[in-house]
This record gives C-alpha cells, sequence and structure tokens, in this order.
C-alpha cells in the first residue's frame, strides 16, 4: 500500500522535527536510541490511515500516532528487560547498551511523554483520546503479567494464551485505528468497527511473530530467532504441540522446556522439529488465517468506502506474509 509508506515516511519526519528534552542525557539518549531504531511503525501509520479513510485531515492525527509510537517503545524497553533479551531490531536492547536502571527511567519517562502528546487536543478530544489510551495501557499491562505468569504455570490453556496476546499486543492495534478514527469524528458504530478490525489483526499479527521467532530469517526478522523457545515461553505453538503430538514428544517437549543450556542451538532444533512434525506449525497458520477472516468480516460493517476497506484487506494480506 503506498500509503503506508507515505504515512511512515510523514511520521520520520514529524520525529527528527520534533525536539525531545536533552537534560538529563542518560534519561534522553535511550529514548531517542530506541526511536531511532526505527521499525515498522505500524500501530502509528494505521492512526494516520484510519483518520484519512474516514475522511479525516491526517495531519491532526499526528500527536495521537506519536502518542501510540512512544507507548509501544515504552512496552518493548521494558519487556526486553522481564525477557533478558539481547536484540531489538537487530541492535542492542536499551538495557544491554545502556544498564536496567536507565532501561526502566526511560521506559517510564516515554509513558509520560506519550500521555503529553494528548494535551495538543482540544477537551472533548483529550478526553476521549486520553480515556481510550489508559484503558488500552492497563490491558497491555495486564496482558504482560499475564504473560510473565505462564512462564511458571504448567496448566496454560490455548485459551489463556489468545487472550493474553489480545491484551498484550493486539487491543493496542485496535486502539491506533481508533484513535484515528476518533480524530476523523467517525460515527460510534464505526470506532468500535474499526476498533475490532484492528483487534483480530492484532491477534493473527502477534501469532504471525510467535511463527517468526521460531521459524523467521535471523537476517530480517529483527529479534533473535528462537527466542521464545530459549526462554521457555508457552507459545500458541507449544501449546498446540502438547495437544498434539504424541506421547513421547509431548514428554521430551516438556522436558526441553524445563532446561536452558548454555549453548540452545541444540535445544532449538529439536523443538522446532516437534513443532513441525506435530502439526503445530500448520494449525498456527490457519488460526492465523481464521482471525484475519474474521477481522475483514468486521470490516464489511464499517463506514468506509469500498476501495478503502480494500486496501485494508490488501495491508492484512501483507500483514500475514510478513518476513520481520
Amino acid at each position: 500500500m503506498q500509503e503506508l509508506v507515505f504515512f511512515k515516511e510523514v511520521l520520520e519526519q514529524t520525529m527528527s522535527q520534533r525536539k525531545m528534552p536533552q537534560d538529563p542525557k542518560r534519561l534522553y539518549e535511550p529514548i531517542q536510541y530506541i526511536l531511532s531504531l526505527g521499525g515498522k511503525r505500524l500501530r502509528p501509520v494505521l492512526t494516520l490511515l484510519t483518520c484519512e479513510f474516514f475522511s479525516g485531515d491526517y495531519k491532526k492525527a499526528i500527536d495521537a500516532a506519536l502518542a501510540v509510537e512512544l507507548f509501544h517503545n515504552f512496552s518493548l524497553i521494558h519487556d526486553d528487560i522481564m525477557d533478558e533479551a539481547p536484540l531489538r531490531r537487530g541492535e542492542e536492547t536499551v538495557h544491554t547498551k545502556w544498564d536496567i536502571n536507565t532501561g526502566i527511567l526511560s521506559g517510564d519517562a516515554m509513558l509520560i511523554l506519550a500521555y503529553q502528546y494528548f494535551e495538543n487536543y482540544e477537551p472533548k478530544l483529550f478526553s476521549e483520546l486520553a480515556k481510550l489510551f489508559s484503558k488500552t495501557a492497563l490491558e497491555v499491562c495486564e496482558g504482560q503479567q499475564y504473560d510473565v505468569d505462564f512462564e511458571t504455570r504448567n496448566d496454560v490453556t490455548l485459551s489463556e494464551y489468545l487472550k493474553m496476546i489480545e491484551y498484550k499486543t493486539a487491543v493496542l492495534v485496535g486502539a491506533a485505528m481508533k484513535m484515528g478514527a476518533i480524530v476523523a469524528g467517525a460515527s460510534n458504530e464505526s470506532k468500535e468497527g474499526i476498533y475490532d478490525f484492528g483487534r483480530n489483526l492484532g491477534i493473527a499479527f502477534q501469532l504471525q511473530d510467535d511463527y517468526l521467532d521460531a521459524f523467521g530469517n535471523p537476517d530480517t526478522f529483527g529479534k533473535q530467532v528462537g527466542g521464545d523457545i530459549i526462554a521457555n515461553k508457552k507459545t500458541f505453538l507449544y501449546l498446540t504441540a502438547l495437544e498434539t503430538a504424541g506421547p513421547s514428544e509431548v514428554e521430551e517437549l516438556i522436558k526441553l522446556f524445563s532446561t536452558s543450556p548454555k549453548d540452545p542451538s541444540e535445544k532449538i532444533h529439536r523443538v522446532k522439529s516437534i513443532f513441525e512434525r506435530s502439526g503445530a506449525v500448520a494449525a498456527t497458520e490457519e488460526k492465523i488465517a481464521a482471525y484475519t477472516l474474521t477481522a475483514n468480516s468486521i470490516l464489511e460493517q464499517v463506514q468506509i468506502s469500498e476501495d478503502r476497506k480494500e486496501k485494508l484487506r490488501e495491508f492484512g494480506h501483507w500483514l500475514m506474509g510478513r518476513t520481520v
């Protein structure tokens, strides 16, 4: 989609022009660093795109889009600390480049800076945007807590996992799109519809991310391939394999996910083999397609032109075919 390229360029240009505080240096330098790593900028791009698709002026949605991008990167800094992740977008994570305390504090500052962007809107818009943002931010924290809790539980269900990724990832995609609709002055029905479209697409996006974590190309993925396996994360792939693999493979998988070898390459290889043989990979691909189909079904009821609906369908199709 040409619009994605255009709006990403708008965001990059705006972010380079907006001046961030400089002092204290160790507080703001890590923020500038993680924002400079680029990334897809999908969430803020969707805010601008949605605003325009509802016949609004995308420029009025820029502050909301920047709030979304700052919040997303704030959550990444803290997630990387919790996961002890060494790489983000192919570069050192903030806590690796500096230290854990710096990562925590700089992340906190990003959250506050994100809220400040809403102050540029008139009271009615500010109230609606800030209310949605607060609800979404809390849900993201709840999703992260579920994710942490799952690390010490051996009875996690697939439905619980899907709820976790809905909160941790998908609600922010939905909120990003709804913010664009809010700024554009869309109807309540359309605001809720585009939120549900984005939320379902967000679940598919995270399932795709789980797949790429195990089977992605390390040269394009930007994170450590096999990171979820190394961290013994109970992903959709893992939970499905427990249900579909034979008894001996289930036993082996559980044993592998109780170890943390210094050289994890053999563990990653064995786990991926079980994922493939058990049918977990195929089941994950089917679930990604199902959520994408649900998103497209919801889109039919949203009050935008047919050509714009088609562009959003194309976006979903592209998103599910990505390698990064």
